[in-house]
């Protein structure tokens, strides 16, 4: 309401005279309000960034000074280097198991909650509903419960460790001023470390390592059901590259006849009625009007790329067994493994053991390194690990199937997935005794999966004998007995002699080679328990002193019966290594980091002249274009070279279509089947370029260089539609290494920046000894001889810390990426710590 006098003002007297402004007093209030509000919101800013901040460092690991650690019998140091490398020194393996624990916690916890989470179906819990599917396929095969059953039965030295190291993790955390910083991100608290999630984080390398093992067998299944004449072609056990240490090479099949298979004709399968054969043109994606992948990214990333090798002490530079070792996974930050130094007295002897190598953050061991006497490094193995049973139910009756012992009902068990904000969801898994159901084949049969995951001698600690072994025949019957994913095993002693075998459960399989899935009822195929230590392949001072393995086949004849085909890589990649070994008379360890860093494309050769031939056929100008970028191929997969990504990007585009178009009748009659889980691509590839058979030719194609040419229309459509000119498309371009943290994709390029490692354009690819790709490499490099530890090499490409405010978070990443010869062993002591009783 106005005041009585106001009435009397004109309703124009608010506004100023002509020439004059009252605006100065207005203005000044309001600059001054904008300007508290402005103090006040930095201010805030100012406080909030310090209780951030407060946050951040709180997480940091403690690294001198004194700690009390409940438990502990004696005093542990903890001595960290330059780069953080810790040497942890006790009176006694468990103290050392105690203390490893919490320095694991301290460093990289929220990684193990990662781990344990995944593995256990539980990562709804901590991100919520977005993660529901990846928890519902992963409960299936109930890793939490089999995990708690491992270790109720394990020996009592060993629940002893696990349980000890629990404790240490549990009080690593505790004496964190604030929970690692993923936590203050997620709006969620850490959860309390068990003994038995050590369990289930090896469960996850299971997972990682042969996980896809059903999922390849069901598409072989799907292949021989639908396209039977296809099948063998297809499912060839090897080529030419092959380069086992035992055996020779494999001639692949022949390409099936025109009378078996004839895409020009039509597509016919024993397993659909006559009604729905369906002609190839019909069956084939519209690929190429439109083509749906992009062949620079949309397959798949993960490839195999570990490697390791020995040479004995015969033809080594200074007479010792020589052992290299990179084991290739999935790039993160922070990196999966953690190095360390664990020494204790020899429980018999009292002398002083001193074990160095990387440990698996989650649990208590060294896996790969050397303790003085023996150096020992693993692979992949691709053996076959893993099968799918098909289950013959009793007419009527979907839950009832037939054993050797009669009918039996399927058990059903409930578990409970908790999703953050959401509550509970409860899933039903169906389990028969031979394993959980995990699919349906085209019969509609159920399928259960036996795999060595399940076993009850699955897990276990065996790997800490290691550090006690003194020569490779006691070394390999530790690994016998060890528990985790079978792995090739190369070892080697202080005495220069090497031996090679697979480490980790081995089932008897009998009845049947495991590669198609089939039913168990009638009781004449399945698994008999595991081989003895006696009956597992193994080599030992082979009489051309070297040892090679790559994710390929290792062995061959009645050994290879008995490891199976679980997808081996291609052979290139060992061969490569074999004739570098074999080169080196007298070898050293830089020669061989040199080996590991190897980036010659000898794969891609033969193919190179087959997209040039093809080209030089043509007379369209942007062939011709592409034809001179060719011309600064240097048969290397550098990062500036245009040529080596145009020919591997032709290359696997023409794979695609090319598989597409033979594998078209089996994709419309399976809707997961996808013919790269089948691998072994290269052998009828190269057959087919070669001899060129009109009847496995898309009908869309007259000539089989009208398809070359259309792989490469493809390729350069992509490129066109990236844009730029094709000097510009280089690999490096392409092949751009990215380290990132977890979190980052989900936070401001400002955080991303701060927690991911630097971008980088680096040298190599597949089918060759450095592996590497965006998201894929290698996640350590050693090289080391037992006793001259101190003249070994390491690389890792993050650091130890999983913090970014730690000085060893991005340490060792530029040494990695450069392949700079870095020390194997930590150097002077910069920090101590003592844990007290």
């Amino acid at each position: 309401m106005l005041p009585e006098d106001s009435k009397s003002i004109p309703d124009h007297a608010g506004a100023p005279p002509l020439g004059r402004s009252t605006a100065g007093p207005w203005r000044r209030r309001i600059v001054r309000v904008i300007l508290g509000l402005f103090l006040l919101l930095v201010g805030v800013a100012l406080v909030g960034g310090w209780w951030v901040n407060g946050k951040l460092r709180g997480s940091l690991a403690i690294l001198d000074g004194e700690v009390t650690l409940a438990a502990l019998e004696q005093p542990v140091t903890i001595e960290r280097d330059a780069h953080g490398v810790p040497t942890l020194r006790g009176e006694n393996r468990v103290d050392v198991a105690r203390a490893l624990g919490y320095v694991h916690a301290q460093e990289r916890f929220f990684q193990m909650d990662l781990i344990r989470r995944q593995a256990a179906g539980e990562l709804s819990e901590l991100f919520g509903g977005g993660a529901l599917d990846i928890d519902k396929r992963l409960r299936t095969h109930r890793f939490r419960w089999r995990a708690a059953n491992i270790l109720a039965a394990l020996p009592p030295w060993q629940r002893q460790l696990i349980e000890a190291y629990a404790e240490g993790v549990n009080a690593g955390l505790a004496d964190l001023d604030s929970p690692p910083f993923e936590y203050l991100a997620t709006k969620s608290e850490p959860r309390a470390w068990l003994p038995e999630d050590s369990i289930v984080v090896v469960f996850a390398m299971y997972l990682d390592l042969q996980g896809r093992l059903a999922r390849r067998e069901a598409s072989f299944g799907t292949l021989r059901a639908v396209q039977p004449k296809l099948y063998p072609f297809l499912s060839p056990k090897g080529d030419h590259w092959d380069a086992p240490i035992v055996g020779e090479a494999m001639t692949p099949p022949p390409i099936p006849s025109a009378e078996d298979v004839d895409l020009r004709r039509r597509v016919e399968s024993p397993a659909m009625p006559e009604a729905q054969a369906v002609t190839a043109a019909q069956a084939v994606p519209a690929a190429f009007d439109g083509w749906e992948y992009d062949p620079f990214n949309s397959l798949p990333d993960i490839v195999p790329g570990s490697n390791n090798w020995a040479v004995d002490g015969a033809h080594s530079r200074h007479g010792g067994a020589l052992l290299a070792n990179d084991m290739h996974l999935g790039h993160a930050v922070p990196n999966i493994w953690f190095r360390a130094v664990l020494a204790y007295p020899d429980p018999q002897s009292g002398a002083e053991r001193r074990m160095a190598g990387v440990s698996l953050p989650g649990a208590p061991v060294v896996v790969v390194g050397s303790n003085g006497h023996v150096a020992w490094g693993f692979t992949n193995s691709y053996g076959d690990w893993s099968d799918l049973v098909v289950l013959e139910s009793v007419e009527g009756e979907d839950d009832t199937y037939l054993t050797p012992q009669g009918p039996q009902r399927l058990e059903r068990i409930e578990e409970i997935i908790r999703v953050k904000g959401e509550g509970e969801v409860k899933i039903e898994i169906w389990q028969s005794i031979w394993g959980p159901v995990v699919d349906r084949d085209l019969d509609g049969n159920r399928l259960a999966q036996r795999w060595a995951a399940h076993l009850p001698a699955a897990v276990n600690l065996g790997l800490v004998e290691m550090e006690g072994a003194k020569d490779i025949e006691t070394a390999i019957e530790i690994a016998h007995r060890s528990g985790v994913p079978a792995q090739n095993f190369v070892v080697v002693d202080d005495q220069g002699r090497i031996g090679w075998t697979i480490i980790g459960p081995f089932p008897r399989r009998f009845g049947h080679d495991g590669s198609l899935p089939t039913s168990w009822a009638d009781g004449t195929r399945g698994w008999d328990g595991l081989l003895t230590s006696d009956e597992v392949p193994t080599v030992l001072d082979p009489e051309v002193g070297r040892i090679w393995t790559a994710n390929a086949r290792v062995v061959g004849g009645e050994m290879l019966d008995l490891v199976g085909d679980g997808g081996y890589a291609r052979g290139a990649r060992a061969q490569q290594i074999r004739d570098r070994l074999l080169a080196l008379d007298k070898a050293s360890e830089t020669d061989l980091l040199a080996v590991q860093l190897d980036d010659r494309a000898l794969f891609l050769e033969p193919w190179h002249g087959v997209l040039r031939q093809a080209l030089e056929a043509s007379e369209v100008p942007r062939h011709q274009n592409l034809l001179t970028a060719l011309d600064d191929w240097s048969g290397r997969a550098e990062p500036d070279s245009v040529a080596f990504r145009m020919v591997r990007v032709f290359r696997d585009t023409l794979r695609d279509q090319v598989f597409t178009s033979l594998t078209a009748a089996s994709a419309a009659a399976d809707g997961g089947f996808d013919f790269r889980h089948l691998g072994g691509d290269e052998p009828p590839l190269w057959q087919l370029v070669q001899e060129r058979p009109l009847h496995l030719l898309d009908p869309r194609f007259e000539t089989w260089d009208a398809q070359l040419l259309a792989a490469v229309d493809a390729m350069l459509d992509d490129l066109e539609a990236k844009g730029g000119e094709l000097s510009e498309h280089t690999w490096g371009q392409h092949n751009l290494v990215w380290i990132r943290h977890p979190m980052s994709r989900f936070m401001p390029a400002a955080a991303s920046r701060w927690l991911d490692m630097p971008a980088r354009k680096l040298p190599g690819g597949r089918d060759m000894p450095r592996v590497q790709s965006t998201t894929f490499g290698s996640s350590e490099r050693l090289v080391v001889s037992p006793g001259r530890e101190e003249e070994g090499i390491f690389h890792m490409p993050t650091g130890q810390s999983g913090h970014p405010l730690s000085p060893y978070y991005g340490d060792g990443f530029e040494a990695w990426a450069n392949g700079e010869a870095t020390p194997f062993l930590p150097g002077d002591t910069v920090y101590h710590l003592q844990l007290n009783p």
